[in-house]
């Protein structure tokens, strides 16, 4: 089956290798690797496909939690989320079978990032479905080159993240309490005062 995992993890070196380490070790193959820094500096996000059995992949996660420099690991497989895959392809300019490049990047909504005499290179971003319909539209002996990146994730994005004043009010901290402290009193015997006077 195919997994998403979403890694927290410290921005230092050697944390990506511990933690791809552990899925080789396993006999994971990782199909895609993405990893960023978030808006923490001092954090990045590891965004792995992967594919393979829930058991072992519950091992991996179990693992991966024990790691120094892992804050939080996510299996967002069956989360709400968002994938987009990013394409850049060579195309020839040279195009049979009267293709339109011009119609085909409106209809996929791509954008031609470089253009040269022989080639245009295409930006192509979407799901994979999305993807491979753009490159089945073109004959392979016009696809010069294909890099694809990988899989970007964006966690909830299908819910709602609108906050009324309201809400806002209620996630609101309330004002600290005030303490009051209770001091001994002391009752001299002799003079008949006490510490409070």
């Amino acid at each position: 089956m195919r997994h998403i995992i979403s890694v927290i993890l410290e921005n230092e070196a050697g944390a990506l290798s511990r933690v791809s380490g552990l899925f080789t070790q396993r006999g994971f193959n990782i199909e895609s690797l993405t990893v960023a820094i978030t808006n923490d500096p001092s954090l990045s996000r590891m965004t792995i496909v992967s594919s393979g059995s829930d058991r072992v992949l519950e091992q991996i996660v179990k693992q991966l939690n024990k790691l120094i420099e892992v804050v939080k690991v996510s299996d967002l497989t069956s989360q709400d989320h968002v994938e987009r895959e990013l394409m850049l392809v060579k195309i020839s300019s040279n195009l049979k079978d009267g293709v339109d490049l011009k119609e085909l990047t409106e209809i996929f909504g791509c954008k031609v990032v470089d253009v040269t005499d022989k080639i245009y290179t295409i930006e192509v971003s979407g799901k994979t479905k999305k993807i491979n319909a753009f490159l089945d539209a073109f004959d392979s002996a016009n696809i010069i080159e294909v890099s694809l990146m990988a899989i970007t994730i964006a966690i909830g994005a299908l819910k709602k993240a609108h906050i009324t004043r309201e809400y806002a009010k209620k996630e609101a901290k309330p004002p600290p309490k005030k303490i009051h402290l209770a001091l001994p009193i002391i009752f001299d015997a002799v003079t008949g005062e006490t510490n409070l006077q």
